[in-house]
This record gives structure tokens, sequence and C-alpha cells, in this order.
């Protein structure tokens, strides 16, 4: 029986890498891989998923617009035997149930990898769909550089430091995010406030 996955973490928690190597287990076992990426993602090449550590793979890039269940139906004819999704929080909750309504009808599981929340620590519309409609959710755990778990995807304005303003969806790797734990992100904020 298929399910709906959802393994979620913050920046730089491999993510992609197992997102990739998921894939590669499957199609090293002949099973067909649709692997798709939402247009907002188009760091890089922005027709494939890659990871930190190097991995890459050419994906269906996913528009806003885009019926997820028709897409299905047309990019793979329905034949694919799992359905991998990377940065699955810039899907929209109606792509979302489209994911659901493949795993419910179809019996194809998808596994969605992404963040649960954004730089202000607010969740993203299609991670609050996954968190309530994924039969599984899973946390891919980092650190934050005082070793503790980091939760928070601390975003960086050009002056270097910490900001909590600005619109949702900003793209940027490492020069702009650092996954931080709860307690050393306010901290940041409070010492930054106190500078200034």
């Amino acid at each position: 029986m298929a399910k709906l996955y959802y393994k979620y973490g913050a920046m730089g928690s491999s993510k992609s890498a197992q997102a990739l190597m998921t894939m590669f287990n499957y199609e090293e076992k002949d099973r067909r891989v649709w692997l798709i990426k939402p247009a907002v993602d188009n760091r890089g090449d922005a027709r494939a998923i890659t990871s930190r550590v190097g991995l890459r793979a050419e994906a269906d890039v996913i528009l806003p617009d885009d019926d997820l269940f028709d897409k299905f139906m047309g990019s793979c004819g329905g034949f694919a035997d799992v359905i991998i999704a990377d940065e699955a929080q810039f899907f929209t909750p109606a792509q979302i149930d489209a994911l659901r309504r493949i795993v419910d009808e179809l019996d194809i599981p998808v596994l969605c990898f992404g963040l649960r929340t954004d730089f202000r620590t607010v969740g993203f519309p299609g991670s609050i769909r996954l968190f309530e409609l994924a039969d599984s959710i899973t946390e891919i755990k980092t650190i934050c550089a005082c070793g503790r778990k980091a939760i928070v995807n601390a975003r960086r304005g050009p002056d270097g430091n910490i900001t909590v303003t600005g619109e949702q969806v900003f793209i940027g790797g490492n020069e702009s995010y650092e996954a931080m734990c709860h307690k050393c992100w306010k901290e940041k904020i409070r010492q930054q406030r106190e500078r200034a």
C-alpha cells in the first residue's frame, strides 16, 4: 500500500542528497522514478536537482499552476513506480493534494523532501499541507554551530546580519542562509538589536 512521505529538515541537512540517493536506490532495482522540483527553485541548473555533496539529476520542473495529477499522467503516462519531489515546501497546497490523490487512487508512493519553516519560523503553505496529509513524517536532522539541533533557517541580509523581514521565498544557498538552533537565532537577533 503506497504512502505519502514527508522528510523535512533545516537548510544543509542533506535533503536533496537523500532525495537523489533514494532515486538511485529505486532505479538500481529497475523501478521508474518521476523526479520533480518546483520552478521557483532556480539555483544553478534550473532543470536539475543538485546537492551540496555533488549529487545531481535531471528533474521535471513544476510550475505553480501545474495540476500534478494531470502532469503525472501526461509526463509518465502514469507508469512511474515512485514519485520523488525535492523542495516540496514550494509546491502549492493544491499540488500537495494532487500528490495525495496519486497515492490514494494510483497506489504510487510519493516521497517529498523539503523545509518545515521559513527564515521567520513560519510554515510554508506546501509544508503545512504535507504535515496535514502525509502518512509518514520524518525529520532529517542537522546541527547549529553551537552543536545543538538546528531548526531555524536563518536568513542573512547583504550586511551579514540575520533578518526577520522580507518575502517568504528568497532562493539562496550558504551565502544567504544558515541553519541554527532556536536559542542561537534569538540570541543573534538580540545582539544585533543591542548594537543598532
